[in-house]
């Protein structure tokens, strides 16, 4: 699983992103980090990604 995290205006935004099926790259997930405490994403965020990976 690969990541990528963009800064714009103050904001952070990530996208969570796997390259590992074939010639297609899945987007799994993209959203805004709002948490100004660790660099770790929130626990829905991780659930959703996680869902979204093995239905992949």
């Amino acid at each position: 699983m690969l990541e990528v995290v963009e800064d714009s205006a103050g904001n952070t935004y990530r996208a969570v992103y796997t390259v590992k099926f074939g010639n297609a790259v899945y987007v799994l997930h993209c959203f805004q980090k709002k948490s100004t405490h660790g660099i770790a994403a929130p626990k829905p965020d991780m659930d959703v990604i996680r869902d979204r990976l093995k239905a992949a």
